[in-house]
């Protein structure tokens, strides 16, 4: 199959199993139940996903073995998104084309539903269908790459840094965590549902992740700067309004751009220190892909 079409077939098995995910409960709360599934079914590039799923196969293992762990990470994912666009955080009110979730279902509500988000994700890893030892060290993987010493301190550093001029090496720490540590559980995610479960293999697939994350926010930066509105889906000149530094302030527009191809051929090369070129064919061109996008 080509690119185009393993993405969709992976994408559509995904979409089918987060629907069915999150069961309707009492009506007395079906507000909060509504908020999750606005943001969790809200589509995107599932891109965290793809790369759980596609590491499993690339492995040995199968898609569907690899679903619940995708699903854990796009919840947690969703969550943060939530909370990133609230008043207290970066206060967007558009995210994918479509109001943001506290826009539509008020604070209160977009705040529980990215609660709901995060222990719905543990609660889809702690039920899957994997023996014990693999679900056990998924919820010890993700909730490290979800804590304080992942995205929840890239957030930190990044609100602790608004309006002042960011050195080089904390900004690259910034990005690191707040997005490089949930696509690196993601890949990892995908080795643990495969069966691959060593210490050295997870620490590969994270390195590598974690150079496609930074590869991934530094684009970002860019289309923050250079990007059509209406193909975001979201503002851009946000981080110029709100003072941040970025790639771009730091180091212009062209070494952002070399930037980006050196750390998705780092990224690359580390990726077949434990998958076969022709296994990890698809990883290989996603990384790529997501080097050349508008939104």
């Amino acid at each position: 199959m080509d690119f185009d079409t393993i993405t969709k077939t992976d994408l559509d098995l995904l979409e089918v199993y987060l629907r069915g995910s999150i069961s309707a409960g009492s009506p007395l709360y079906r507000d909060v139940i509504d908020a999750m599934n606005y943001s969790l079914l809200s589509g995107g590039k599932r891109v965290r996903a793809l790369f759980c799923m596609e590491v499993c196969r690339a492995l040995g293992g199968t898609v569907e073995a690899a679903l619940p762990f995708a699903a854990a990470v796009e919840m947690v994912h969703a969550y943060s998104l939530i909370h990133d666009d609230l008043p207290c955080m970066d206060d967007d009110d558009l995210r994918r084309g479509k109001p943001s979730n506290h826009k539509v279902f008020g604070e209160a509500n977009a705040l529980l539903a990215g609660d709901g988000l995060l222990t719905h994700a543990f609660y889809t890893l702690a039920t899957s269908d994997t023996g014990a030892r693999q679900g056990l060290l998924a919820v010890k993987l993700l909730a490290e790459a979800a804590g304080c010493h992942g995205m929840i301190g890239g957030q930190v550093i990044d609100l602790g840094w608004e309006n002042r001029d960011t050195p080089a090496e904390v900004l690259e720490q910034m990005h690191r965590l707040k997005t490089g540590a949930l696509i690196a559980v993601a890949a990892q995610l995908g080795a643990v549902a495969a069966g691959h479960t060593g210490d050295e293999e997870l620490e590969i697939l994270g390195d590598f992740a974690r150079k496609v994350g930074l590869a991934f926010q530094i684009v970002d930066d860019i289309l923050d700067a250079t990007g059509d509105e209406q193909k975001l889906g979201k503002p851009i000149g946000s981080d110029a309004q709100q003072g941040k530094t970025t790639f771009i302030t730091l180091y212009g527009l062209e070494r952002s751009q070399e930037a980006v191809r050196q750390l998705t051929s780092d990224a690359i090369e580390k990726l077949y220190q434990v998958v076969a070129p022709e296994s990890g064919k698809y990883l290989a061109s996603l990384c790529w892909r997501l080097t050349d996008r508008e939104n």
